[in-house]
């Protein structure tokens, strides 16, 4: 995870892969809005678990609550990743075949 660069680096990421399903959710109007709902969801969760590790770890270095925060930011992260690409698979694959394959 490469400690604090790493959460911030899946902040980032959280914000891209929500406008990513927005952009899915805007240009195909079968794309599955509970799936939408729950990647806004996870952005949200991620980027307050990520900014309250960010915070711990710099007050307390790695105790076991920047440990706790950063492995759910983590596990939201890989969960929202899985449910983007199959979102783009689903939905986008026409016109973004280049990105799919490389997920």
């Amino acid at each position: 995870m490469e400690g604090p660069r790493g959460l911030w680096v899946m902040y980032q990421n959280s914000r891209v892969m929500l406008e990513m399903a927005d952009f899915a959710a805007r240009n195909d109007a079968g794309v599955d809005r509970v799936m939408v709902e729950t990647l806004r969801s996870d952005a949200m969760q991620i980027r307050v678990c990520v900014l309250m590790a960010l915070a711990q770890y710099g007050f307390t270095k790695a105790s076991e609550g920047v440990r706790v925060n950063a492995f759910r930011a983590a596990a939201l992260y890989s969960g929202m990743a899985a449910r983007l690409t199959s979102l783009l698979q689903d939905h986008a694959a026409g016109i973004l075949p280049d990105f799919v394959a490389a997920m």
